[in-house]
């Protein structure tokens, strides 16, 4: 069923008794722990397991990876955007080849049994809850992984090759020198192509094409075996499925063969309010049904803001400016419907058109109609300018207790009737978004979780918290929200799946994955027995033998 590239084992034959010294020393610093993970605010170890023996220092002179392993100035893969988690790893590998990936996890996999070792994978460190961290073990840092350099082919099913390690706003960038671009986006781009893939990449071309894991033709990933296996729709499916949206449990992505379709040059963005939210998930719903429907259908929850419109001006242009200048948001929860349409300067005459015929039929407040024409490159990379902005004012690297939640069609109005208003009585800590999508033809075979009903509202509480704040724009505050409205989803049974989900015990997890444990489990004992990958999931716990794993 898998295929290993035979130049990986010779490389691993010659470095194998080196690197056994090298992770005895190792497991010594990283085996008396118990599991960090928990429901405090922060977690945090304050031992340094990579404060090795002068002995580790020299053995690893010797080592042949095409990249190296650092035991110092390592503190950075002990972060993540979500700022609360920060667990020490013992060393950070910095890849230059596929081989470097596959010899240390393979190595670690034919340890010692007493081994704890584990092993992670980090893109550009954006996980929430130390998803992407590795206490005691090792941290791969996949944006040193460059290889293969981006390729393309072009022809009726156009394609590009990558490594994980690029970033998708790169992947943009070459595509359109081709004429050329991925389907399916996420809200922000400077994102790792494996990191996305791991979880699934939704954003508001997402009721079009599918998630980014529908967007895939075939893969290339390192096992928590070691083994290197290419894999597709067509070969090793088992292994291809289970790694889309597989949380890391299954293989580290090394490689991707992503969708490409044309690009357009411009896009027509527009922004409308709703105070009746029925009228709001109507009109959401019809335009995700229709046929030549906008390109990008999303939304977002507002309350209590003041000035909300004038905000909007510095990028938006009023298509009623007297009745702009005459609503007033204050004190109000309103429902922004944004939308953009894609098209190229030639067909200038008739988008208009087009938008307008697709606007007609909405029941948004007249008065609030937002319109911007932007390129689309910039559309695509708006949420970049906003961290800019952030990292400026030095509030880009504080904690974000994010609760993302996908919430069936038939529940989202007992949802919102509780959430909106009376558990959160304002959006001043950050954006809420909300947004339906329909699964019906995405693919059924992948890892990610989703309701049962084929259409469900992603629902997102994109929260930061002020440092040492103690009122509501603390962490403290923003958490015990999060709290009630997972509690109300709960007690209220409305059959809700976390996105980027965190849960702190396996009975947790069991819960979420529901009737589809069992194939989870079963793809973990096949292709990571041990549970050495990616450990900050919380799923599993490292073991030693392979009966030692309970379903």
């Amino acid at each position: 069923m898998r295929h290993v590239y035979s130049k990986y084992h010779n490389s691993f034959k010659q470095k194998v008794l080196v690197f056994r010294v090298l992770l005895f020393f190792l497991h010594g610093f990283a085996i008396h722990r118990e599991h960090p993970f928990s429901n405090h605010n922060f977690v945090s170890t304050t031992e340094s397991p990579h404060l090795v023996p002068s002995i580790m220092q020299s053995t690893i002179g010797i080592l042949t990876f095409d990249g190296h392993l650092s035991f110092e100035n390592i503190d950075h893969a002990a972060k993540d955007f979500g700022n609360r988690y920060h667990l020490m790893p013992s060393a950070v590998l910095y890849p230059k080849s596929i081989s470097d990936i596959s010899s240390i996890i393979k190595y670690i996999f034919c340890m010692d049994k007493s081994s704890q070792l584990t092993v992670a994978a980090r893109g550009r460190g954006h996980s929430l809850e130390g998803q992407a961290q590795a206490y005691g073990g090792v941290v791969i840092n996949m944006e040193s992984l460059q290889m293969p350099e981006i390729s393309f082919h072009i022809g009726k099913c156009p394609y590009v090759d990558v490594s994980a390690g690029q970033l998708w706003i790169s992947i943009l960038h070459a595509s359109l020198e081709k004429g050329l671009a991925p389907k399916s986006w996420t809200d922000y781009l400077h994102l790792t192509v494996g990191g996305t893939l791991s979880n699934a990449g939704i954003s508001g071309q997402a009721f079009r094409h599918g998630p980014q894991i529908n967007n895939v033709y075939q893969l290339e990933v390192v096992t928590g075996r070691g083994e290197v296996v290419t894999c597709s729709k067509n070969n090793n499916t088992d292994l291809f499925h289970a790694v889309l949206g597989g949380l890391g449990q299954f293989g580290i992505i090394t490689k991707a063969r992503i969708a490409l379709e044309p690009a357009p040059k411009m896009v027509k963005w527009i922004r409308a309010l709703y105070s009746d939210f029925t009228l709001f998930t109507h009109d959401q719903e019809l335009l995700i049904s229709a046929e030549g429907s906008f390109d990008y259908i999303e939304g977002f929850v507002i309350i209590n803001r003041t000035g909300l419109l004038n905000n909007w001006r510095s990028s938006f242009n009023p298509k009623d400016p007297v009745q702009a200048n005459q609503f007033i948001s204050d004190g109000k929860i309103l429902f922004c419907l944004e939308v953009a349409k894609y098209f190229n300067p030639d067909e200038t005459d008739h988008i208009d058109k087009d938008i307008d015929t697709l606007l007609s039929g909405l029941s948004n407040i007249p008065s609030t109609l937002f319109l911007s024409e932007v390129s689309y490159v910039d559309f695509l990379d708006r949420v970049h300018v906003s961290e800019i902005k952030l990292q400026e004012k030095g509030l880009w690297e504080i904690p974000h207790p994010w609760l993302n939640l996908l919430i069936p069609r038939s529940k989202i109005h007992i949802f919102a009737q509780e959430v909106f208003g009376n558990i959160i009585n304002d959006t001043s800590n950050g954006p809420v978004l909300i947004y339906p999508i329909d699964k019906s033809r995405w693919e059924k075979e992948t890892s990610l979780i989703t309701p049962e009903e084929d259409v469900f509202y992603l629902v997102a509480f994109l929260s930061s918290a002020r440092p040492s704040s103690t009122g509501k724009d603390g962490l403290d505050h923003i958490l015990s929200q999060n709290n009630k409205i997972l509690k109300f989803c709960e007690k209220s049974d409305l059959g809700i799946k976390q996105y980027l989900p965190h849960y702190s015990s396996q009975e947790e997890w069991k819960a979420h994955f529901g009737i589809h444990w069992e194939a989870f489990f079963r793809r973990k004992l096949t292709y990571d027995p041990l549970a050495i990958l990616a450990p900050g999931q919380g799923i599993f716990q490292r073991v030693h033998s392979f009966d030692q794993q309970q379903p």
